[in-house]
């Protein structure tokens, strides 16, 4: 159920300055002098410098603190290929986002080019601008193409968010869901509905995690991806399946686990009855799940259930992981975002959402008090403590697998620091009070 209108959303986005975002000085400018130290002739000393040792950007530029959001409009939201200038005002709110979960400043930009070769190589001329680069909205398979070669050839990290941000999000919920159903995470039997860049991404990811390659069916707008049907998609053929079943229905009969990246009210009360004791059905699909949250607990009491709404419990929001992985990995100035890295930001959702929720959060979304079970696996994006359980585990994944580049010693101030970020970004704009 929408909570404002059309009109409201088009004044959000006009009224006063245009836009979500703005670029604020962040040296003084009142003299000559500060001029002068600005720009010319002042600015040719840091040059000069990065000229002997380009690392040394992070200490003259904004470069350490800089993450372009880059989109060719191929697959923006819900909305399909609708072109990269129709896709800035989401790259926008992506900076927005990123700005005020993490203190990462953005450039957003918009590439008019569908050529995958010729995407590439657009985005490879910018590493020196950017301490890192997040993918957003581009049509699969392309993006498996364009981010592997991206990951492979630049030294700043690559993140397709469409593809690892829900990974991990609906990583540290099954961690926990499959805590409170007494379940081994090797043992599970476990359907995918959406073999696009989010549905691939999320199979990967529960096998790096240690769902056996073996227990997954991966399905499709056609049905089961099989060994004889997969086509000419060779992501699809990772996990075809040797099984005789042909449809969804068929593949979660006895399942343990249902996640679903696809399209909303493709899964019935029937699917659902029929799968395991103590079900775990993570509906992904937005604005409307593969199975409405009412129609699902009314099929299995049994079962915990996950959506991407905010409506319901534990939404599994992306917003819980890209800004503070990549906080973390510029922290530590990683020439990449590994599968160790995405890792560790799963399990320390998972961590977090064990421990005491705080007052503040429970405020925050109308309840009188928030605690884990069935009705919460996964952390609340307005919980403070979010930053600092996920960038801290980022780097120090990134430290032990010897992708850093700047090595942090004193944790306890550096999580000190990131609760000082957030504050002050929520106190400057939002006048945030935890």
């Amino acid at each position: 159920m929408k909570i404002f209108t059309k009109q409201e959303a088009l004044d959000y986005h006009s009224n006063g300055r245009k836009g979500k975002i703005e670029v604020i000085p962040t040296k003084a400018f009142q003299s000559q002098k500060d001029l002068s130290l600005a720009y010319s002739p002042g600015v040719a000393e840091p040059c000069l410098e990065i000229e002997k040792n380009d690392k040394l950007a992070y200490d003259y530029t904004a470069k350490g603190n800089l993450i372009g959001v880059i989109s060719n409009g191929t697959a923006v939201l819900g909305l399909g290929n609708i072109g990269a200038q129709a896709a800035k005002p989401v790259m926008e709110g992506k900076g927005f986002l990123f700005k005020i979960f993490a203190d990462i400043d953005v450039f957003d930009l918009e590439i008019n080019e569908n050529n995958p070769q010729k995407l590439i190589e657009i985005i490879k001329t910018l590493e020196p601008s950017f301490g890192g680069i997040n993918l957003e909205d581009i049509k699969a398979p392309e993006c498996f193409v364009i981010e592997e070669r991206l990951k492979s050839e630049m030294n700043i990290p690559v993140f397709h968010d469409d593809q690892h941000g829900t990974a991990i999000i609906s990583g540290a919920g099954l961690l926990n869901a499959l805590k409170l159903v007494n379940k081994k995470i090797e043992d599970v039997k476990v359907v995918f509905n959406g073999a696009g860049a989010a549905g691939i991404a999320c199979a990967r990811f529960f096998v790096s995690l240690g769902v056996a390659k073996e227990n997954i069916v991966l399905c499709d707008s056609k049905g089961v991806v099989r060994q004889d049907n997969f086509g000419d998609n060779i992501y699809k053929k990772e996990f075809a399946t040797n099984r005789n079943i042909n449809t969804l229905a068929e593949a979660m009969n006895g399942a343990d686990v249902f996640a679903g990246v696809s399209v909303g009210n493709v899964v019935s009360k029937e699917m659902i009855k029929s799968m395991s004791e103590n079900p775990i059905v993570f509906a992904m699909a937005n604005p409307d799940p593969e199975i409405s949250y009412d129609d699902a607990i009314k099929a299995r009491p049994d079962l915990i259930m996950a959506t991407g709404r905010s409506d319901f419990p534990n939404q599994v929001n992306n917003v819980l992981g890209f800004p503070f992985i990549f906080r973390g990995a510029l922290d530590v100035q990683a020439s990449c975002i590994n599968e160790e890295m995405k890792k560790a930001a799963a399990k320390s959702l998972a961590e977090l959402a064990l421990l005491p929720v705080p007052d503040y959060v429970s405020k925050a979304y109308g309840q009188e008090k928030i605690e884990f079970g069935k009705e919460y696996i996964i952390p609340k994006p307005l919980d403070l403590r979010v930053i600092e359980y996920v960038a801290v585990a980022v780097a120090k994944a990134a430290i032990e697998t010897k992708v850093a580049n700047k090595i942090i010693k004193d944790w306890e101030t550096y999580k000190i620091e990131l609760r000082k970020r957030v504050e002050r970004v929520h106190n400057n704009y939002y006048k945030f009070n935890s």
